[in-house]
């Protein structure tokens, strides 16, 4: 993680964030982890996504270097902080968004709520509002057993993201229509065995993702062919491809 720029740490709204700031120029980069992902999973873009704009990156509440959260990590709590964050540290808009995992839900309450200053969005793998609401029913005995002992080893926090998962996706169903930006929905093309994920959810995901690049008239799917959840570590350079394409794509 040679590669990775200095982090430092801010109180944002009484919440010390660790957050890192690389490149220069417009847009600003916004990378918004998964959930329980640090700012290092972001380290195989780097030196080269620090050439395409000014890059911010961050540990959300309870997250790597970050403090556990003083208040219940909803949507819009997250959304506030980030945009807190961006502030304080003189990032400027417009901002496009890099979304993994979980983070999708965020990137796409930001854009709803900000969409003056959201120029794009890339959606890594990204989880859909839908994902939330119906994914659990095609969970695979092994993905519940998981889920079960995880939760007896270290049980959630009250006040983290998933735990206030079903209230972020009220948020984004309550807040203002997603902004016609361009938007690309990266997706891992890689299937995992049956008895580690159902086809039906495999398929239901898929259903989600094309939903994810409908948002907005602008919208685009690529499949990820050598990747399944975290492209970003698994095809670095197709990423960024896929980036500088969606920067092409952002009005000047």
């Amino acid at each position: 993680m040679k590669h990775l720029p200095k982090s430092r740490s801010i109180a944002v709204g009484g919440q010390v964030l660790r957050f890192s700031l690389s490149g220069q120029g417009s847009p600003t980069i916004v990378m918004i982890n998964g959930a329980g992902g640090p700012l290092e999973g972001w380290h195989k873009l780097y030196p080269e996504i620090a050439a395409l704009g000014a890059v911010v990156s961050y540990d959300r509440p309870g997250v790597g270097a970050s403090p556990r959260p003083k208040e219940a990590q909803l949507g819009t709590t997250v959304v506030m902080q980030l945009r807190g964050l961006l502030r304080e540290i003189g990032a400027r808009p417009p901002f496009l968004l890099v979304a993994h995992s979980f983070g999708g839900l965020h990137a796409n309450l930001f854009a709803r709520v900000y969409p003056e200053d959201t120029c794009g969005v890339l959606f890594l793998e990204a989880t859909a509002p839908d994902d939330v609401i119906n994914l659990k029913q095609y969970r695979s005995a092994m993905q519940r057993a998981v889920a079960g002992l995880l939760d007896r080893v270290s049980p959630p926090d009250p006040n983290d993201e998933i735990s206030n998962e079903e209230e972020t996706v009220a948020e984004i169903a309550e807040a203002p229509a997603f902004p016609p930006i361009p938007v690309t929905v990266l997706s891992g093309g890689k299937r995992l065995p049956s008895w580690m994920v159902s086809t039906a959810s495999v398929e239901e995901r898929a259903r989600n993702q094309e939903g994810l690049a409908k948002l907005s008239p602008l919208g685009q799917r690529v499949i990820a062919p050598r990747s399944a959840h975290f492209p970003q570590m698994t095809e670095p350079q197709l990423v960024l491809d896929e980036l500088k394409k969606l920067i092409a794509r952002v009005p000047k």
